[in-house]
């Protein structure tokens, strides 16, 4: 009935005597022609397209509300005062959390609503993401040397900044007492932070962070701040005894390298995502181009 619902010809109220006319000599310009109805395979589609960036939206949403949360909770820790944003690695969440919420939204809208203006604006901004993914790559590649001193300075801000940014603060006790090292190249390189220094008062004066003893804990149930008190003044081999004497640049390269194969696992895990959702996208925009 479908079939010989389409070839039914066009009624007007101009054209008596249109319907008497036989089959024959009708003209199939002048035909009805009802838009075909989606596959099975087109909804499955799109609703798959729907559930999926519905979940990376609720992700980017989780993001985005995590770097909020850090920016205000570090606003009221420093009296309603901002540290400078272009310095705070929870501005990069915030970006992050707001670029895939947004995008994600407009796929779930475009696949719950079949618009082509949303489906091109989705499928335009994982490809700008994935060409952004590509020059990242191959920036890292051509400057694959620098990437150590890039790696110090960032670890130096760090340091200088110790005291002043509570996420660096907590970035570099997780380095180190993750990877068991102090300092850039040595534990004397908290001399320049002016909290650690010799000179500096007060009765942190010539140690380093707690993150940096050999046992931090006290009755091995409260952190000791004080475990590496006067560090800075005794020799090498008398530190070693105390806190870690190793620096964490070394340590961070070896273990980048020994974690290359997880990386590259994870790259080529968010291109596939990024490679389903723009197939999917453009499945989506041919099916509602056909049937407009």
């Amino acid at each position: 009935q479908a079939s010989r619902l389409v070839e039914l010809p066009c009624s007007s109220d101009d054209s008596d005597g249109a319907m008497d006319l036989p089959a024959s000599e009708l003209d199939p310009a002048v035909s009805c022609s009802i838009p075909p109805s989606p596959s099975a395979c087109s909804r499955c589609v799109r609703h798959l397209a729907f559930l999926w960036n519905l979940l990376f939206l609720l992700l980017g949403l989780l993001a985005l509300a995590v770097g909020v949360w850090g920016l205000l909770a570090k606003g009221s820790a420093a009296g309603a005062r901002f540290a400078p944003l272009g310095s705070d690695p929870m501005l990069l969440l915030v970006l992050a959390g707001l670029s895939a919420s947004t995008v994600s939204l407009a796929g779930c809208l475009g696949a719950l609503r079949s618009s082509p203006c949303l489906l091109r604006f989705f499928l335009g901004a994982v490809l700008a993401f994935a060409g952004l993914e590509v020059l990242a790559v191959l920036l890292v590649l051509a400057a694959r040397h620098r990437l150590r001193d890039a790696l110090r300075d960032a670890l130096l801000l760090c340091l200088l900044r110790y005291q002043d940014e509570p996420d660096l603060r907590f970035l570099v006790d997780e380095v180190q007492q993750s990877l068991r090292c102090c300092g850039l190249g040595s534990y004397r390189d908290w001399e320049a932070n002016p909290y650690f220094n010799c000179s500096a008062p007060g009765a942190q004066a010539c140690s380093v962070p707690a993150s940096c003893c050999l046992d931090p804990w006290q009755n091995g149930t409260v952190v000791n701040a004080l475990c590496a008190a006067g560090a800075l003044r005794l020799g090498d081999a008398a530190a070693g005894t105390v806190v870690y004497v190793g620096g964490c640049v070394a340590q961070l390269s070896a273990w980048f390298r020994s974690q290359a194969g997880a990386i590259v696992a994870g790259a080529a895990v968010l291109v596939l995502v990024e490679a389903v959702g723009a197939l999917m996208a453009l499945k989506m925009l041919g099916d509602v181009t056909a049937r407009g």
